[in-house]
Order: C-alpha cells, then structure tokens, then sequence
C-alpha cells in the first residue's frame, strides 16, 4: 500500500475510531488527528455518568434506527457494515468487556469511560497515530488532488483523504467552512435538553423520579412513556430526554416555550382510574388518604397531587368529596405544565443537524460532491435518543469511513 496521508479532524470518538482503524488497515499511512481544543476524547470521559454509554444491547437494526430522530434511514444501510455486534467484538479482542444494564444501556465492566480512552488510545501509540492539539480548522480546500485544511493559527497541513468527524456544532455559522465544500447543511438545534418550569410548585419536589411516566406536548402528536426525574428547574428523566429529541425542531420554533400534559399513571385513564377509585374508597375506608397511597407514586409525588386537588391531610378516603376526586383523577392523568425554556442535560447534549445525508455514501463515508472527503460522526444530520444511540452512530460511521480512506 501506498505511503498516503489521512487527515481527520476531530479528536472526539468518531474521530479516534475512524483513525484507529484506518491505520489498522493501512499501516504504511501516515495517519494524523488534529483536534482544536486541548482535550481528546471529552464526550466520551463525562458521558453516562462518567461510565461512558458505548452503545446498546440491541441485535436488531430494524428496531435500533427506531431510536435515531434524524438519520434512521442513513444508518439503515450503514449498520450493515458496522453494527452493535461489531463495536461489542471490537472493544472485547482489545480486553474490554461491556456489560448491559437492564435499560439495554451498554458500559465498559470497569464502570469507569477512561477504561474506553485508555482502550483508544493505546491503539493510538501502537499504530503510532500523529495527534496535533489546538489546530482550529478555518478553512480547506481542494487542489491537486489533495486536500488543505488552514488552521486559525496560521499554519497548513495537506492531506490525500480527509475525514471531518468535528462533532456537532450549536450554531449555524460555526458550519461555514463546510459549507464551502459544497455541503449543504441542515441548522443545528439542540436535542436532549430538559424541560424548566421557572417558580412552579412541582420543582419542590426536585430528587423524585417516578418509573413510568406517559407526557405529551399539547398541540403536537409528541407523547413519549418511560422514567421521569423531578429537578429544581422542572422535568428530567429519559421520558422528557427523547420528547425533546423527536421534539426538537419543533420545540425550537416555538422557542422552547410549549404545554405538557403529563400522565403519572400511563396505565389508567380518567375514567379507569374513577372505577379504580371507587374500589379504594371501599376498602380503604377508614384509612386517611395522605397514608394510603394506593398506587405506588412516590410520597412526596402524592402529598403534592392530594394538595394541588384540595385534599385535606385528615380527609379519611370513604369520605372524599366528589369535587375533590375528580381534580385528584384529572391531576393524576392529565396535568398540564407551562415549559418556559430547556436546560442542557449534563453531558447527554447532542445537536440536531449538520451536513445534509444526501450528499453521503452511506458505503464509504465519503462525499459525494467532493472526492477524497470523508464525514464521520455528529457533524452528520444524524442524532439519536439517550442510550448509547449516539456513540454507536460514530463507530458504524468512523468505522466506514476508515475502511474507505485506507483503501488503496
């Protein structure tokens, strides 16, 4: 094989995956990650808690692109060269053995992401990989046959293929340089963010989580179920987490300012959870209503319904009025919130947008305007649900896009 120089800028997992395997399969090329901040690898050190999510225990690639709010139908054919299954083996011939938790959530055993940069960056030093630090792109082009990436600090680096794996960026003129290759892009907005609720009451409550929660934005046919977390500024949880993903156009053009009506028991309705009512004021007669919580919400969940509903502390349940019975059902199954703005969840944050999939080889990463240019990871209009969607999405991607830059 040739001696070739294989540029990719982006020292995030995209990118390190994409370099790694690259040189893997060329070893006489010279392989070089510049990266514009100090820091490599920084998603991937804080994410999942700080456990790194590394990707999910799922087998199906019909039902895994269920999981990806944009780019389903990309990685539809590109999980076909590089799936679940491969990110599993890949990490394990390298002595790292992931677990799945019983959300589907996979993790390195260790518990601990510097197990997976430790991982990556050993096959970094082995493959003996170039690595440029604070190398901010300003601008490349294409001459020659080449390709010329210009850094802000005035300095040039030229390469035979080039692979952008730069993560996502928040804002639309951060894509400009890209956008002069010739790449359409689609706007950034975030996903993954959680819902504020500035001075409302429930924010009291901060710590709760409730297992199975059903929320829908009011006007939209938005409606996810799952786990609900109560935080000081309002609605958490992996719940909110994917409405806000599947959500997040949509959110952003009203400016992140919406209703939502949540359901604290999905497995009833107005009318079921009446009849079921009915059924514990008789057997539950005698006992006061603040003591008996009969559905398992969490207590302090239930003192606030039974106080929102004009239930009084001392109010035993064969003497509940029916005014006060109707409001506690309505406040169980459809209580209304004002969302006033969104809140970056730690470190889950994923941007919705990037260049436009259409003008990607869902086979070889590489574009199909300009040759010899490759994409890699987040800076592609692909985003997925919390789970560990997201840093598959950059394997399957980086793992692509290497075997085609290294081809002869």
């Amino acid at each position: 094989m040739s001696k070739k120089t294989l540029v990719i800028v982006g020292g995030g997992a995209a990118g390190f995956f994409c370099a790694v395997n690259a040189a893997a399969v060329n070893p006489a090329a010279q392989v070089i990650i510049v990266e514009k901040s100090g820091k490599l690898l920084s998603k991937v050190k804080v994410s999942g808690g700080g456990r790194c999510n590394v990707t999910h225990s799922c087998f199906s690639i019909a039902e895994m692109i269920r999981k990806y709010p944009r780019g389903g139908a990309f990685l539809k054919k590109a999980f076909h060269h590089f799936f679940t299954t491969d990110t599993i083996d890949w990490f394990l011939q390298r002595g790292v053995t992931l677990k799945t938790e019983t959300d589907g959530r996979m993790f390195p055993v260790t518990n601990d992401s510097q197990t997976i940069i430790d991982c990556l960056m050993r096959e970094v030093n082995k493959l003996n990989i170039e690595i440029l630090l604070h190398r901010d792109v300003a601008d490349v082009f294409f001459g020659e046959n080449k390709w010329t990436l210009q850094f802000s600090n005035g300095t040039s680096l030229v390469a035979d293929r080039l692979c952008i794996a730069s993560g996502g960026y928040p804002r639309p003129g951060q894509f400009d340089w890209l956008r002069r290759t010739g790449h359409p892009i689609a706007d950034p907005v975030p996903s993954l963010f959680t819902f504020n609720m500035p001075g409302n009451e429930i924010t009291k409550l901060m710590g709760v989580t409730v297992d199975q929660v059903a929320v829908k934005i009011v006007g939209s046919k938005l409606t996810e179920q799952g786990p609900l977390l109560i935080t000081h500024w309002g609605l958490s949880g992996p719940a909110i987490l994917k409405l806000s993903a599947w959500g997040a156009r949509e959110l952003a053009q009203l400016n992140w300012h919406f209703e939502v009506v949540v359901n604290w028991l999905p497995e009833f309705n107005e009318q079921t959870l009446k009849e079921k009512l009915q059924r514990v004021r008789f057997d539950l007669a005698a006992q006061k209503i603040v003591n008996r919580n009969p559905f398992g919400l969490p207590q302090r969940l239930w003192e606030y319904l039974l106080q929102q509903s004009g239930v009084h502390e001392d109010l035993r349940w064969a003497d509940l009025p029916a005014k006060e019975q109707n409001k506690l059902i309505k406040n169980i199954c459809m209580q209304q919130f004002q969302i006033k703005g969104k809140t970056t969840f730690k470190e889950e944050f994923v941007t919705a947008g990037g260049v436009a999939l259409e003008t990607i080889d869902h086979n070889t990463m590489q574009s199909k305007i300009a040759p010899g240019l490759y994409f890699a990871g987040e800076v592609l209009n692909i985003d997925g649900v919390t789970g560990g969607f997201n840093f598959q999405s950059a394997w399957t991607t980086g793992w692509i896009a290497a075997q085609a830059m290294a081809a002869d």
